[in-house]
């Protein structure tokens, strides 16, 4: 036997479970510990007390007379036995002879220890014993009685008597598990034991109470100048002009005003408390959980399908309990008529029978179909409820109103669901939860969470010095940016990279010093005063982006910049998508860095064309086909068009007439016939057509007199032709990782020459005439086949660096202590060979370690 509290516990669920039991699911529940307690009384009713009695159904009453015509004697044998003194007897009469079996007149009478039963013929004595009677004798024994009830009980009762108890049982029991089954189901049960576990988080987490605290508080103080304004300004307010703020489309952080509503008044305006470590980090991992836990669950509904499958079992439960069960009302009473086919043993065909338990059995049932009936409606409320509104969306628009959180997102799918039967059990749970669904509450704690982390004293350490003096701040990684970032007045430079929720408050315009920003991967966000600030004192502007997106639209609005870097994605798809039309608005920009990824120029780069000085392209190896917008770029000095799989060059750069440095750097051409065409080109003095694939330079070259630096490294050359040293101004001449092997005497015609690299050739010996170029400040001969250095090395007085490193050299020439400018520090050679230097050469090359630091002192 099991109790009442075991039975029970087959509808209790886990206590965190309650948030998700709306009223209905709460009263079936009840109603179902009810019908359980129904069940469990009738069952132990009917398994104490439960009994048939049953009496045979007499045939006919025969008087106990003598009936005339008969003999007056009677053949009887009369036993009779006695229980005790004073006592009833029990008497048990067999008659014998020609006599039926059943001898229905004879009559029962108490009999006592000194009474002896007496045979008449009188009948005298009989007639007075039937005065005195109490009953009819049945001529049946104890035994049989007892047979005949079990056999009556299973043949004359109804069944629904016998076994209405265990029908309620399993019945109730299976109401129940229909009830909670989408508790205990795999696929379902995990994720609503992680949600109640994160919705319980949410409830109680301090950042909850903080961020709708901050919202009363705003919101109140909002209120209370609304009124105030109301009382003290008239209806209509002039405004000011709009001149000089951004048109409506610039993408400025506004504060949108607050709404809030309750229905008591604000009576004291709640200090804002401050959030520990401890309480910022958990916080800051609901975020991440509520997060991960919506994109899990929103893109399936099993959840809602179950609930609503199993409110459809029970419903249909419900109409078959009720159909079959009502019927049964009647067929339950207290007598029955039995025929239990036993005459040989018993020796009566029929028996009546009356049924002890039928009056509290009926009773019982008439009160169990009534909760099922309460238990069905309810169950039909509850369809109503699901198909009345969509439970597969969820609305936080009243949220969004009563709170600051305009942008809580609204949910889907089974996500919506849970949040749809937490409503039923207490709304507060949602609106609490909603603020863990807003990307400006998680926001708003990540930028306390920074402020505490990264204070003043901190950022001031990681301030550095950058290679041009400046005081440069460069933040990574981080969940946005410091306020004590814009307490650093003296910063020059800020870079923030990858920091996607960066927002530039107005506190910037305390950086009086800043020029130059970099944007790495990060779309800044700006306030109105912040913009203005920009707009009017940086001066250069780095972004690096994956996407075009990431490109904040303000950076097009600023007026005063001068350098602009964009360093992304910028392929013909998306080129119409860059917004290079907004260009327009940068007046004084002067250089214009862009690497990408480009098979054409855009033509609305045009759009600075007459204030840009300086344009670079570096590709990423795509060919970069369309170039005719450069013609119409006549005032760029400075032009690089790097890795973009050029084989030629390109005739549009011939109609820049203010060009002053051309840069092919990493290309694929193969033949400079058209540098003939460079003779247009006044002021071109520095031409670089490095890392391409040049087999020999032509003749024209002649033709570029200005030229005075001339980048020909790694490339196919294998001669210098003597047209290059007619070039009377080249200072700079470079022909690095070639095939030379021979260096031409000519090149003593190059007065002017200060700097020449033949590094990784296949020289072998250096003419006398290299030397007469006495102005040679830079003289790089490493990695060729040289054999010896002559005397005359001596004349380049003005020598700062000789580089000598991977030759076939066995000495160094003793004059190298004439070089004045030539220190050990500026002389690449192997050490076996510098060691063989005499003793006062090494000093004098020495020097440089002690001189300079002496001046430095």
């Amino acid at each position: 036997m099991f109790t009442l509290a075991e039975v029970a516990s087959l509808s209790d669920i886990q206590p965190t479970y309650r948030i998700l039991k709306p009223w209905w699911d709460v009263f079936m529940d009840y109603l179902a510990v009810v019908m359980l307690m129904v069940a469990i009384f009738a069952g132990t009713m009917q398994l104490t007390k439960d009994q048939v009695v049953c009496l045979p159904v007499l045939q006919s009453t025969v008087n106990s007379k003598v009936q005339p015509g008969t003999s007056g004697k009677a053949d009887f044998t009369t036993v009779e036995t006695t229980t005790g003194q004073g006592e009833e007897a029990s008497m048990r009469t067999v008659s014998f002879g020609s006599a039926p079996t059943v001898t229905p007149d004879i009559f029962l009478s108490r009999a006592t220890t000194s009474s002896q039963y007496q045979t008449t013929e009188s009948g005298q004595e009989p007639k007075k014993e039937q005065k005195d009677s109490s009953g009819r004798k049945t001529n049946l024994d104890f035994q049989q009685y007892v047979f005949i009830n079990q056999m009556c009980y299973h043949l004359a009762l109804p069944w629904y008597s016998k076994y209405f108890p265990y029908l309620v049982l399993i019945h109730t029991i299976i109401l129940i598990v229909s009830s909670n089954f989408w508790f205990k189901y795999p696929k379902t049960c995990s994720k609503i034991e992680h949600f109640v576990s994160i919705l319980g988080k949410c409830f109680e987490s301090p950042w909850t109470t903080k961020a709708l605290s901050e919202t009363a508080c705003e919101d109140s103080e909002e209120n209370k100048q609304r009124l105030t304004g109301a009382q003290s300004l008239p209806k209509y307010v002039s405004t000011s002009s709009d001149e000089g703020s951004p048109s409506a489309s610039t993408p400025m952080i506004t504060k949108s005003g607050f709404k809030f509503s309750a229905d008591k008044p604000m009576i004291e305006i709640p200090s804002v408390t401050i959030l520990d470590k401890k309480d910022g980090e958990q916080a800051k991992a609901l975020f991440e959980k509520v997060r991960k836990f919506r994109a899990h669950v929103e893109d399936s509904d099993l959840i809602y399908k179950l609930y609503v499958g199993q409110t459809v079992i029970k419903t249909v439960k419900f109409i078959f309990i009720l159909c079959y069960t009502a019927n049964f009302v009647n067929t339950i009473s207290f007598e029955h008529i039995c025929n239990p086919k036993v005459e040989h043993l018993i020796g009566y065909t029929q028996f009546e029978c009356t049924h002890n338990m039928a009056y509290m059995l009926k009773k019982l049932l008439i009160s169990y179909i009534s909760l099922i009936c309460v238990y069905g409606f309810i169950c039909l409320y509850t369809l109503f409820w699901l198909v009345r509104i969509p439970l597969k969306e969820y609305s936080f628009e009243k949220v969004r109103e009563e709170s600051s959180f305009s942008d809580i997102p609204d949910v889907k799918n089974d996500f919506a669901f849970l949040l749809h039967m937490v409503d039923q059990y207490d709304q507060l749970y949602s609106k609490r939860f909603g603020v863990f669904l807003s990307e400006v509450s998680e926001n708003k704690l990540r930028g306390i969470s920074l402020n505490h982390e990264w204070t003043y004293e901190k950022l001031r350490q990681h301030v550095s010095r950058n290679a041009q003096d400046k005081q440069e701040l460069h933040l990574f990684m981080l969940s946005g940016v410091p306020d004590a970032v814009f307490d650093l007045t003296d910063l020059d430079v800020l870079k923030l990279e990858l920091i996607p929720e960066a927002k530039i408050t107005a506190k910037i315009s305390q950086m009086t010093n800043l020029q130059e920003l970099h944007l790495y991967h990060c779309p800044a966000k700006v306030e109105q005063t912040a913009f203005s600030f920009l707009r009017d004192h940086l001066r250069c502007l780095h972004v690096k982006f994956t996407d075009v997106a990431e490109i904040p639209a303000w950076v097009y609005l600023l007026k005063t910049l001068r350098e602009l870097y964009l360093i992304g994605n910028l392929n013909s798809e998306n080129n119409k998508m860059i917004g290079l039309e907004s260009l327009r608005e940068l007046r004084h920009l002067k250089i214009l860095h862009v690497k990408s990824n480009l098979t054409k120029i855009p033509p609305n780069i045009t759009d600075v064309a007459p204030h840009l000085t300086k344009l670079v392209i570096h590709n990423d190896g795509t060919k970069l086909v369309v170039l005719n917008s450069l013609k119409k770029m006549t005032n760029v000095a400075e032009l690089e068009l790097q890795n973009c799989e050029l084989e030629r060059i390109p005739h549009a750069i011939f109609s820049l007439s203010n060009l002053q440095e051309l840069d092919l750097k990493s290309n694929s051409i193969r033949t400079i016939e058209e540098i003939i065409s460079f003779q247009h080109l006044k002021r071109l003095t520095c031409l670089k057509l490095w890392h391409n694939k040049i087999v020999s330079i032509p003749s024209s070259i002649t033709h570029i007199k200005n030229l005075e630096s001339l980048y020909l490294s790694n490339n196919k050359l294998e001669t210098l032709p003597a047209a290059v040293f007619s070039l009377q101004k080249l200072r700079y001449l470079d022909v690095s990782f070639n095939s030379i092997a021979v260096i031409p005497v000519e090149i003593g015609l190059l007065q002017n020459l200060q700097h020449f690299h033949i590094t990784g050739n296949k020289v072998d010996i250096l003419p006398k005439q290299l030397f007469k170029c006495v102005k040679l400040r830079t003289l790089s001969l490493g990695q060729n086949c040289i054999t010896s250095i002559p005397d005359k090395v001596s004349q380049l007085l003005q020598l700062t660096y000789l580089e000598l490193k991977g030759n076939c050299l066995d000495r160094l020439p003793v004059t190298l202590g004439q070089c004045q400018l030539l220190r050990k520090s500026g002389l690449i050679v192997e050490d076996h060979l510098f060691d063989a230097l005499p003793s006062e050469v090494k000093e004098v090359l020495n020097q440089d370690t002690s001189i300079p630091f002496a001046n430095g002192i």
